[in-house]
């Protein structure tokens, strides 16, 4: 089955290219609160990251598109079709594009998209404890707050539950 596009009014999600894969990381600004260290492009490593794990096949990548600008990537990882079960994560590319909706919007494509095509049961998340934001999203979105390590709180949406 070929990965769709997935259509929103702010943003759509085009399965990742290796195209879009560099377009998003030579944008990319790391976020302080997930990671102190600035990031900085290098080509031979962003290219083998592309490879490596967009080859994976417990992982599929969108690139999150804003009048044909990369403006994210969201991704699954650990999908697991037995079991019914996949993780996700999400990053926009700077302070620029953050607090537009447009993660939101992604975050609720990804969601019907898994439980709708995909048939899964079940999705987690996770979020750096001081990411307030990230977690008011995970909420809005209508997962459930299920437990917390030292770095992280953990989130889970069944099928049953999704709003």
């Amino acid at each position: 089955m070929e990965t769709p596009v997935l259509t929103g009014s702010k943003i759509k999600l085009v399965p990742c290219k290796n195209g879009s894969w560099h377009e998003f990381y030579k944008n990319y600004v790391s976020d302080p609160m997930m990671d102190p260290t600035p990031y900085e492009y290098n080509y031979s490593d962003c290219e083998n990251a592309f490879h490596r794990k967009t080859n994976d096949n417990t992982r599929q990548y969108f690139s999150i598109i804003r009048e044909n600008n990369v403006v994210g990537e969201i991704y699954l990882k650990h999908m697991d079709k037995e079991n019914k079960t996949t993780e996700f994560g999400i990053a926009l590319t700077n302070d620029s594009v953050k607090g537009n909706g447009y993660g939101s919007q992604a975050i609720q494509l990804l969601v019907d998209y898994v439980f709708s095509v995909l048939m899964l049961d079940k999705i987690t998340a996770c979020s750096v404890i001081r990411n307030v934001r990230s977690q008011h999203i995970l909420n809005k979105v209508g997962f459930v707050f299920s437990h917390e390590d030292s770095k992280f709180k953990h989130y889970i949406l069944n099928k049953n539950c999704a709003k």
